[in-house]
């Protein structure tokens, strides 16, 4: 079950409100939803890549400094992630408040009438010196990079249409490949079935579009889940239900069903931040981030991504994760067109402290569609074979999503392998005991991750 805030969420306010600025709408508060925003954005004409809201990040150690200082500005609303049960903060219960704050990375979300009503602007902030490092706009979020507007009109359009929406091509699966005995092809190049390991003890948390919570293959299984985008975790989608099957799948399904999941004695955190329909903000990422750290989960896989420079928020969350003996581990993106363009790695991948993760296939090639340039490591992203919602049970699809939880959940086994391994120490064993590929390392990083 999610976790729920505790009564009411407490707001902590000083002063009495001011009256909004005229040209703001109030579809640019915090609690307000992706459609909502997209909405807004597309009709003000403006960026349509931007929320119309700011994500304000704190320099190192300084969060507590920063919190003060938004308190201090007579009549900002400000709400914390630490009002709500293990910081599972719904945005959406934030009711009025202009701001806020998830302290465990670092960074507050500000309103758009709230920014321009308090001058929390960049030059401002620079000019004051004070804990904040940087405020920049906050952007939309999707499984795949789509355009806005072509998706603002396709929320409602068809299961098939949405699965193209997610840039994982999706191959036709024969009736009989799910009887298919043994493992998974990416499974095998990763070593998996050979490890001692099976992720007990370690808790592995999945940032995406939820999970189908009453598939058979997963009966009996410890899950703690929450949504942070208005939405029941349960997965309308798929792309999270797979995703979670890969990392954290059974060892042994039922029936003559090959192997697909790697931790499967994890405990498996669902933390839905993107919508049935594949969209999310920065900040509903963020809090999810926020969320998993607060839980003290090792890794941490985020099969999402937009194509935006490096965000300070994200790079901040990546480093507090490393602090706090968490990993963060991301998809680089499906934007090629290989050989003839190669697209940079999108966000959050593209942040130092946060592992990119590249796409190859079963001849251990660069996928076509991988994006390159920040990447630290590949794994299995063509052709995989995974768990789906229902009535399906299992899907094969392909992308830099489903190469990011074959790294994450290696990541596990190596978490369980050996207590020292947490944060930095578990990235440098991903990245030192992966196979070398005779690629570039801006396409495939250190190479192909393996199991312990």
């Amino acid at each position: 079950m999610a976790s729920r805030p505790r009564a009411k969420t407490k707001m902590r306010t000083r002063g009495s409100a001011a009256p909004m600025a005229a040209a703001a709408a109030p579809d640019l508060k915090v609690s307000a939803t992706a459609d909502e925003l997209l909405l807004a954005a597309l009709q003000s004409g403006g960026d349509a890549k931007a929320t119309g809201r700011f994500l304000m990040t704190f320099k190192e150690g300084a969060t507590a400094a920063g919190v003060k200082s938004l308190q201090a500005r007579k009549g900002l609303r400000l709400a914390d992630a630490r009002d709500f049960t293990a910081q599972s903060v719904d945005l959406a219960a934030t009711g009025d408040a202009d701001a806020v704050v998830f302290p465990e990375i670092g960074v507050a979300l500000i309103g758009g009438a709230a920014a321009q009503e308090h001058s929390l602007t960049a030059a401002a902030l620079a000019a004051e010196d004070g804990p904040a490092h940087s405020i920049d706009p906050e952007y939309f979020m999707f499984a795949a990079d789509v355009n806005p507007a072509d998706y603002l009109r396709g929320v409602m359009r068809t299961a098939e249409m949405i699965y193209a929406d997610l840039g994982d091509h999706i191959a036709p699966r024969a009736e009989a490949e799910a009887a298919v005995a043994g493992v998974t092809w990416g499974l095998a190049a990763c070593k998996v079935p050979a490890s001692a390991f099976n992720g007990t003890g370690i808790k592995v948390c999945v940032l995406d579009t939820g999970f189908d919570l009453g598939h058979p293959e997963f009966a009996g299984r410890s899950f703690v889940t929450n949504t942070f985008v208005g939405q029941p975790v349960q997965d309308l989608h798929g792309h999270g239900t797979h995703t979670i099957g890969t990392s954290c799948g059974p060892s042994a399904p039922p029936g003559s069903v090959q192997r697909y999941g790697i931790a499967a004695r994890s405990q498996i955190f669902v933390g839905k931040v993107l919508t049935n329909s594949g969209s999310g903000t920065q900040a509903q990422i963020l809090a999810g981030m926020n969320w998993a750290i607060a839980n003290k989960c090792a890794v941490i896989s985020m099969s999402l991504r937009a194509a935006v420079p490096p965000q300070p928020s994200y790079t901040a969350a990546g480093n507090a994760a490393l602090a706090a003996g968490c990993l963060i581990i991301a998809a680089s993106g499906n934007d090629s067109a290989r050989p003839g363009t190669i697209a940079p790695a999108g966000a959050p991948a593209n942040s130092p402290s946060i592992v990119s993760v590249a796409a190859v296939d079963n001849a251990l090639r660069i996928a076509s569609f991988s994006n390159g340039g920040k990447v630290d490591i590949a794994g299995p992203g063509v052709n995989v074979f995974s768990s789906w919602p229902r009535p399906n049970l299992h899907n094969t699809i392909s992308g830099t999503s489903m190469a990011t939880p074959h790294v994450a959940g290696c990541a596990a086994l190596w978490a369980q392998s050996n207590a020292s391994l947490r944060g930095a120490a578990l990235r440098a064993k991903l990245l030192a005991t992966a196979r070398h590929l005779p690629l570039p390392a801006s396409d495939v990083g250190a190479g192909l991750v393996q199991a312990p």
